[in-house]
């Protein structure tokens, strides 16, 4: 099952973000096979980062909230809200992937 991640940084924690980012995508990558899509949300200057978004394929809604669980932003507490919902892609993606 596909579960979307929907992840927002608490006030100040960009600083912690970028120390912890090569972290993060080291752990992501463990699950890389099974991401159907994860990148930074922004402020609308389109680069100031403010949380995450991530769709990634679990068995089930435990196996996703484990990894969350266990994911370096979630630890260090970068995080100030975490949502996760099962996700159903409908529509064929054709823009904002990288070339």
């Amino acid at each position: 099952m596909i579960f979307a991640f929907h992840l927002i940084d608490k006030p100040g924690a960009l600083e912690q973000r970028v120390a912890l980012r090569p972290l993060h995508k080291e752990y992501l990558s463990q699950v890389g096979q099974d991401v159907a899509f994860a990148g930074p949300l922004t402020s609308d200057d389109g680069q100031t980062m403010v949380g995450s978004l991530l769709v990634i394929d679990f068995p089930n809604r435990d196996a996703a909230h484990a990894w969350i669980k266990e994911e370096p932003f979630t630890k260090a507490g970068v995080y100030a809200s975490v949502s996760i919902y099962p996700f159903e892609n409908l529509w064929p993606q054709k823009k904002g992937f990288p070339k």
